[in-house]
Formats: C-alpha cells, structure tokens, sequence
C-alpha cells in the first residue's frame, strides 16, 4: 500500500501514464486482498453464528464482488486520462519516474518471493482444511501470490514504457501503457464479477457435476433423478437437493451413500 501510493503520487508529478497505472493496478490488488482480509475477518468472528445456514463463506465472496465494482471504476477513470494524454502529450520527468518504477518492481518481487514460502508452508495443511474458512484461506492466498505477480509484470512494463521514452523518443508508448493497464485491470474485474456474483445467486453447478450425481444416483433401473438443485456453499463445496422417484424405494442412507465418492458435496438433502 505504501509503495501503490508512492507510484501514484510519483506517476501524477512526473507526468508519467505508466507509473501512473502501475500504482492503480497495484492499488487494485490492495484493495482486493484488503477488502479480502476484512471479509476473513468477519467470517472468523461468525462462524460458528446458526443464522448463517452454510457457513459465512459467502462474505468473503461478497467482499470481491464489492472490490470489483470499485475497481471496475478505477479501470475506467485510467482508460479515459491516458487517451486524453495520447491526444495532448505531457513532458516526463523520465529519471525521476524510472526509479520510483524500479523501486515499485522490488517491492513486487519481495512480495512474490514472501507469499511463494508461505504457499509452501501451507501445503503441508491443505489436505486437512475440511472447513470452509481453511480452504477459502488457501484459495486467498494462491490469489494473492497471482495478485503480486501481475503487480510485477505491470511495473516491468512501466519501466519499458519509460526506457522507451526516455532512449528512444517513444513518449506515446507511455500513455499506451496505461491503456494496458486499465485494459488488465478492466479483464480481472469482469471475471471477478462473473464468477462472485454467480456464487451470490446461487448459479448452478455445471452439468459435469450434475452428470456425475445422476450416474451415481441411478446405477439401477428403478430409481431416476426427478429433479436436482446444485449450488456452491464453500470455494469447492456443494450443497445438493435430489427428488427422486422410485417404484421400490430404498432407505435414504442408501442412496447418500451412493454419493459417498463425490467430495465436492458436503449437504445432501434427498426426497
């Protein structure tokens, strides 16, 4: 977050579009994962509150959608500023600029070097998170390790746009590099939606997973699946209503443990 605010307050004095959405794309990230940590906190606080009927998974992922929204706004704000400094170029202040970019690298790179020893730290615990706040732990931080990586790869195409710039006269690349940069920034949030908000409406699960349920579920002549809802309670647990019809009916534990073999399902209710 410091660096994010250097590169930004740095990119407007400097004059430099570059620098400018390289600590916006940051800020994206910081954002996220803070709006993210907030999320995991109040999940902590109430996870064991009986009105959250599958768990406070759900908050952390109405934290992303909310990120994405704001952000979705940032990317545009970038697009608009670095087309307005294509059309009227601005004089760069290139030394300065391509040091505060070199620093914001180092950053990105110290960042990916911390969360790559505690991915391999956690690993060792990932087999054994049965709950929802362990595995949606893990998932965050396999998301925050891709988070700085991005980061990283925005601040080496910042100090590019500079180099160019400054060497060989190529002073709209700068502005064009903004561009990409709301244009990335643009792409995560548009599948950060997609993917929150379908968990916010309970989309259903795709038919692979419905597949798999029936084949388990009708392995006699007898029995057929006449309606099923399937819908995510957790980052890959399902919960999973089945109406079956049946000539001869079998007892209910019968049928559940039909379904013994399909991980992802952690709540089965069967008619």
């Amino acid at each position: 977050v410091g660096m994010m605010i250097v590169e930004i307050v740095a990119g407007w004095l400097f004059n430099s579009m570059a620098l400018l959405a390289d600590g916006w794309h940051m800020s994206t990230h910081a954002a996220a994962l803070g709006i993210s940590w907030l999320a995991f906190v109040a999940a902590r606080r109430y996870a064991l509150d009986r009105r959250f009927a599958f768990g406070t998974w759900k908050v952390e992922v109405l934290g992303g959608f909310v990120s994405a929204i704001l952000l979705g706004g940032v990317a545009v704000a970038m697009a608009v500023v670095s087309v307005e400094r294509l059309l009227h170029p601005a004089t760069i202040r290139f030394n300065q600029a391509i040091a505060v970019a070199a620093v914001g690298l180092l950053v990105n790179l110290v960042s990916v070097f911390m969360l790559t020893e505690r991915r391999h730290s956690h690993t060792h615990n990932e087999a054994a998170a049965h709950s929802h706040g362990d595995s949606g732990g893990n998932l965050n931080l396999r998301a925050a390790y891709l988070h700085v990586v991005a980061d990283a790869f925005t601040s080496i195409l910042a100090i590019v746009a500079l180099l160019g710039g400054k060497f060989m006269n190529w002073t709209w690349l700068d502005p064009l590099m903004g561009l990409v940069g709301a244009v990335m920034i643009g792409n995560w949030t548009r599948s950060l939606l997609r993917e929150t908000g379908g968990i916010l409406l309970d989309r259903g699960a795709d038919e692979g997973l419905k597949e798999k349920i029936r084949a388990a579920i009708e392995t006699d002549t007898d029995t057929r699946i006449s309606d099923t809802h399937v819908w995510r309670v957790g980052p890959d647990q399902y919960a999973c209503i089945l109406a079956l019809v049946a000539g001869k009916p079998l007892r209910l534990e019968a049928y559940k443990s039909r379904l013994k073999d399909i991980r992802q399902l952690v709540h089965v209710s069967i008619e």
